[in-house]
């Protein structure tokens, strides 16, 4: 709840002002009924047409005024609600952004996605909600009792049966909602997951002819989600029926009695009147504070999930850090006996007695069988995630101790699955550099040999580029974000795999580009194919996590295996090509 309250501060005075507006809104429902008994009784009853004129009008003032409250209140409310709601969901957004890839391996994308847009908008709503009803309703409720009793207080005795029993079944139906609501939040976590997949993947789901299967998975989901719906809908649905037949039989007692009682002269007719009037406030009353709490164990739910994102610790910040200052200046790397792994119970590494030395400007590339560990390896030094055990140094400061800002901003990383946002390709390449010209655009893309086939486009750089660059090929995404990273003019530049797509011929002349533009910054290039590192000033070999061969090209032949045994299958290859 701490949480909650520093979002409702900044909107104090909304929060203060709809519950006030609405206040005089309930003063006129609660009037109104006085105004009409005595129309009634004293005007209607004697034939006094002037003491009716003055209800009447008496009436209007109320109902005026009770209409600009309701209206001023339940816009202030609505002001509120979303405002609180809008600053949560940025709150929560910024809290996600600011997660390690391991913290957002604790949550799944849909569930972050329904986090971040049912859960708030429960949130949202309980919250207009309760300033509308929370104090309206126990007023009216409070009111319309003692007004009844100084009616009648005979007849009120039924009033005062009739409030506990509801208050009960309440209670009870509060008690078997609130986990069900629980499970149905959790099965849409489930569709959300689905179907983001489902859209992500469509070219692949399509390629390979599975629409039926995705469809049959989707309907999975999506009954799941209904059924758990209307499980927790049914006791919600419920609650209305119920709270109906109870007041329905009051009213039917009330008019039982009181029409008695008119017989016999010890009750006006206007009174009774004024009376069943205070018997509906009564249920709506009731009825709208069940609401508020059916609704209310929905939000708890949905607070509660939020509250977990954003009470979950971020496991890796630079708040320790000794030189946030600091700005990587020539890019020398140093492994010191590095362990990691990325489930902490596991006992193997993942990584194990990682060691080895880059000098600023080398290029060094680093190959190895499939799930080796290469690019959890480099992942290490931006700090995408940290070690375990052992320490990076960059420029001979470990990498914990520089801000995480100064640290990334040296490290240009094209990672191996390309990411290019939905927008133009000039857009996507301020993402390396937003102060970038035309010209140093243009430069980037020739050095990645992407401004070729950027000019072919009718609309050349403003060209519009679909979600995750779906519109161009897979070695023309790679080479567009290549020439992003380029933009950054980094320290350390880390090529993950990020040349699979191209061929050999435009691998080379990148490569060149490369020893040109970046002469003097290190140059990290993981790659499957030998001939993408062969020339690198070192090579660095991994298998199952460990450094077995370290060397050139020409000495790791003689004396590692596991490289000559890359090498051997890939000539081979090339020679029954």
């Amino acid at each position: 709840m701490n949480y909650f309250r520093s979002y409702i501060k900044p909107y104090l005075v909304y929060f203060i002002l709809g519950p006030l507006g609405l206040i005089m809104e309930v003063a006129g429902d609660i009037a109104l009924p006085l105004l009409i008994a005595d129309v009634i009784n004293s005007g209607v009853m004697k034939k006094d047409v002037r003491h009716i004129v003055f209800d009447l009008i008496a009436m209007m003032l109320v109902i005026l005024v009770g209409g600009i409250g309701g209206t001023l209140g339940s816009y202030w409310s609505s002001k509120a609600s979303m405002s609180a709601g809008s600053a949560i969901r940025r709150d929560l957004f910024s809290k996600i952004q600011n997660f390690s890839f391991s913290n957002i391996d604790e949550f799944s994308t849909g569930s972050l996605i329904t986090r971040l847009t049912n859960d708030i908008t429960q949130i949202q709503n309980i919250i207009m909600m309760a300033l509308r009803l929370v104090l309206r309703s126990p007023i009216m409720l409070l009111a319309a009792v003692i007004i009844s009793f100084s009616i009648n207080a005979k007849l009120a005795v039924i009033i005062l049966v009739i409030i506990p029993i509801l208050s009960a079944i309440i209670v009870v139906i509060l008690k078997i909602s609130f986990p069900r609501f629980d499970e149905m939040q959790r099965k849409l976590d489930k569709l959300n997951s689905t179907i983001q997949e489902g859209l992500v993947n469509i070219r692949v789901i399509k390629s390979f002819v599975r629409d039926d299967f995705e469809r049959v998975r989707f309907d999975k989901a999506n009954n799941k989600l209904k059924d758990k719906t209307i499980f927790a809908m049914k006791i919600n649905l419920m609650s209305q029926p119920i709270m109906n037949l109870a007041m329905h039989l009051t009213t039917i007692a009330v008019i039982w009695f009181g029409g008695n009682m008119i017989i016999e002269g010890t009750m006006k007719v206007g009174d009774l009147t004024a009376f069943i009037s205070y018997v509906a406030q009564i249920q709506m009353s009731l009825t709208m504070l069940s609401r508020v709490f059916l609704n209310g164990s929905r939000a708890v739910s949905s607070f509660k999930r939020i509250d977990q994102v954003l009470r979950c610790k971020v496991d890796l910040t630079d708040e320790e850090a000794a030189k946030k200052e600091k700005q990587v200046e020539r890019g020398t790397i140093e492994f010191k006996h590095v362990n990691y792994k990325y489930y902490k119970r596991r006992k193997q590494w993942i990584l194990e007695d990682i060691s080895f030395k880059i000098e600023s400007g080398e290029t060094v590339g680093i190959i190895g069988p499939t799930g080796s560990g290469k690019s959890t390896l480099v992942s290490l030094i931006p700090r995408l995630y940290d070690v375990d055990e052992g320490e990076i140094l960059v420029d001979g400061v470990n990498v914990k101790d520089y801000s995480l800002f100064n640290l990334r901003e040296s490290v240009g990383v094209v990672l191996q699955k390309n990411i290019l946002f939905s927008g133009t390709i000039m857009e996507n390449m301020y993402w390396g550099n937003p102060e970038a010209d035309d010209k140093e655009v243009c430069g980037a893309c020739r050095s990645a040999q992407a401004h070729s086939f950027v000019t072919q486009f009718p609309e050349g750089y403003d060209t519009v580029l679909g979600q995750g660059g779906v519109n161009v090929s897979g070695g023309q995404k790679q080479r567009l974000c290549i020439a992003r990273a380029l933009l950054k003019n980094p320290n350390i530049l880390i090529l993950d795999d990020s040349t699979s797509a191209v061929d050999m011929t435009t691998e080379a002349k990148i490569r060149e580009e490369f020893a040109v533009r970046l002469k003097n910054a290190t140059k990290i290039i993981i790659a499957q194919r030998i001939t993408s590192v062969y020339d690198a000033d070192k090579i660095i070999v991994i298998d199952d996590g460990k450094i077995v061969g370290m060397g050139k090209h020409e000495e790791l032949l003689k004396n590692c295996t596991t490289y000559y045994d890359i090498y051997d299958s890939q000539m081979n290859q090339e020679v029954n090509a």
